[in-house]
C-alpha cells in the first residue's frame, strides 16, 4: 500500500528526518493550541485585570487534573491505531476509529457535568482567593460547556498522528487560532464580557478544529475511514483502549494532583503571586510543548515499529528523540528566561507580577530539559506495550516526590524559590527511575521473553 504525501512510513528508513519532520508539525499545533489560553490570559491581564488574568491563569491545574484521564484514554486510542496501522490491519484500524470517535462524544458529555459540579468545589478548596474565585467558576463552567469538541478533536488528532500526518491537524488549529484571538478581542474589549467572554472564545474556536478533524476523517478512504452511519463501540477495543490509556490518563491526573497542590501552595502568597506563576505558567507551556511533539513521536514510532516487530529501530527511535528533546529543551527554554522580562510584559504590567514571573521562569524553565527527558522515557514504555509501569514510577518519582517536597522541605522554607525547586528535582528522579524500567522490559521483549508474548496475546484479543 503507497503511503500517502502526509503520512510517514515510521518502519522503514533513515529515522531523525522522519522524526523532526512528524514533530515540527505538531509542535506548531501544539503551540497553536497553547495560545488559545494564552490569548486568553492576555487579553484579560490587559483589559480586565489582575483578578481576571489570576482566575484564568490559576485553573490550568485543576482544569488538567478533571481532563486528563480522559485526554489519556485518547492515547490509548492513538497507541493502538499506531500498532495496528503499523501491522497493516485494516478491520482492527477502522473499529479503532470508530469507537474512539464515539467513546470521544461519550466523554465529552460526562465533562460537561462533572466539570461544572465539581469545579466550585475545587477551587475553594484549593484556597483560591475571593478577589479571584468567582471568576474562575464562571471560566471553568463555561470552558466545560465544550468539551465534547475539545475530546472529538483530541481522539481525531491522535488518530491522524498515529499514521504520521501531523500537517493537517496544524492546518486546521491555524484557522482555528485566528477565530479564538478575533473572538478574544471582540467579546472582552468590544462587549466586555471578561472571562466569560474568552471562555467562549475558546470553546467556539475549538469546535472548529473539531469539525474539520472530522471532515477529515471522513473524507479519507484509507484505514482510518470513518462513517457517521458505522460508529459503534466495539467492546474488544474499548477494553484495549482502556487498558493502555486509562492509566495513562490516571498518570496525567496524578500529575495534575500534584500541581493542583502547588498551585493551593503558590494561591498562599497572594493575587499577586498568582498573577506572575500564571503568566509563567504560560510562557513555559510553550517550551513543554515543543518538547512534548517528541514525547508524542517517540510513541508513534515506538508503537508502529513495536508492532512491526523492529527491535533495534524501537531502540533508535528512544536514543534519537531523547537527544532531539534535550536541544529543544536547552534553546526554547534558554531563550524563554534571557528574554522572560520582556515576554511576561506582554501578560501583565504591573512589576510586582513580573518580578514573582521571572523568578519561576530562573528556576522551571531553565532545566525544562529534564521534564522533556522524562517524557519521552515514558513514551518509549508505553510505546512497547507496558502502561501500568510507567503510571507507578510517575506516582512515586514525580507526584509522590512533590507532595512530599511540600509538605517537608516547603514547610522548612516557605519561599517561593524552595516551592518551585521541587519541579526540577521531580523530573530528574522520575526519568532515572523510566530509563531502568524501559531498559529491563526492552531486554526481555528482545529476547523474546513475556514482552514479546504480551504482545500476541494482544493481538489475539484484537481477533
Amino acid at each position: 500500500m503507497a503511503v500517502k504525501s502526509y503520512e510517514i512510513d515510521m518502519c522503514r528508513g533513515p529515522l531523525l528526518g522522519k522524526i523532526l519532520r512528524f514533530s515540527f508539525p505538531l509542535m506548531l499545533s501544539s503551540i497553536l493550541q497553547l495560545l488559545f489560553n494564552a490569548a486568553d490570559v492576555i487579553t484579560v491581564g490587559q483589559f480586565a485585570g489582575k483578578e481576571a488574568m489570576a482566575a484564568v491563569g490559576s485553573t490550568t491545574s485543576l482544569y488538567n487534573l478533571i481532563i486528563n484521564v480522559f485526554v489519556g484514554l485518547a492515547t490509548g486510542s492513538s497507541v493502538l491505531m499506531a500498532r495496528f496501522y503499523g501491522s497493516k490491519d485494516k478491520e482492527n484500524c477502522k473499529e479503532i476509529v470508530h469507537t474512539s470517535v464515539l467513546l470521544a462524544i461519550v466523554c465529552g458529555i460526562a465533562l460537561i457535568f462533572i466539570g461544572i459540579v465539581i469545579s466550585p468545589v475545587l477551587l475553594s478548596i484549593m484556597g483560591t482567593p475571593d478577589d479571584v474565585l468567582a471568576h474562575a467558576v464562571l471560566y471553568m463552567r463555561i470552558i466545560f460547556i465544550g468539551m465534547p469538541v475539545l475530546m472529538l478533536y483530541n481522539f481525531g488528532a491522535g488518530i491522524l498522528r498515529a499514521v504520521g500526518d501531523t500537517k493537517r491537524p496544524l492546518i486546521y488549529l491555524t484557522i482555528a487560532g485566528i477565530v479564538n484571538v478575533v473572538l478574544n478581542l471582540t467579546l472582552v474589549i468590544v462587549f466586555d464580557m471578561g472571562v466569560a467572554g474568552v471562555a467562549i472564545g475558546t470553546i467556539v474556536s475549538q469546535a472548529i478544529s473539531a469539525v474539520m478533524i472530522l471532515r477529515c476523517l471522513m473524507k479519507d478512504e484509507g484505514l482510518y475511514h470513518l462513517n457517521i452511519r458505522e460508529l459503534r463501540i466495539a467492546k474488544d477495543k474499548l477494553s484495549m483502549i482502556v487498558k493502555v490509556g486509562l492509566p495513562a490518563g490516571i498518570q496525567g491526573a496524578l500529575f495534575s494532583i500534584s500541581n493542583v497542590i502547588l498551585q493551593a501552595s503558590i494561591n498562599t502568597f497572594g493575587s499577586t503571586a498568582m498573577a506572575g506563576s500564571a503568566a509563567s505558567q504560560n510562557i513555559e507551556n510553550f517550551v513543554y510543548v515543543s518538547m512534548n511533539s517528541l514525547y508524542q513521536a517517540c510513541i508513534s514510532f515506538t508503537s508502529q515499529n513495536f508492532g512491526a516487530g523492529e527491535k533495534k529501530r524501537v531502540l533508535r527511535v528512544l536514543w534519537l528523540c531523547l537527544a532531539s528533546v534535550v536541544a529543544v529543551g536547552v534553546i526554547t527554554g534558554g531563550l524563554a528566561t534571557l528574554f522572560g522580562h520582556q515576554l511576561l510584559s506582554i501578560y501583565s504590567g504591573e512589576a510586582d507580577v513580573i518580578a514573582y514571573g521571572y523568578e519561576r521562569l530562573v528556576i522551571v524553565c531553565l532545566p525544562y530539559f529534564l521534564c522533556g527527558m522524562m517524557d519521552v522515557a515514558c513514551g518509549a514504555l508505553r510505546g512497547i506495550g507496558l502502561s501500568v509501569i510507567p503510571t507507578l514510577v510517575s506516582l512515586a518519582g514525580a507526584c509522590g516526590l512533590r507532595i512530599l517536597w511540600v509538605c517537608t522541605i516547603f514547610q522548612l522554607d516557605r519561599t517561593i524559590f524552595t516551592l518551585y525547586m521541587s519541579y526540577p528535582v521531580s523530573w530528574a528522579v522520575t526519568f532515572a527511575a523510566h530509563m531502568v524500567c524501559f531498559v529491563h522490559y526492552y531486554r526481555r521483549w528482545a529476547n523474546g521473553e513475556s514482552m514479546h508474548r504480551r504482545h500476541r496475546s494482544l493481538s489475539e484479543i484484537a481477533h
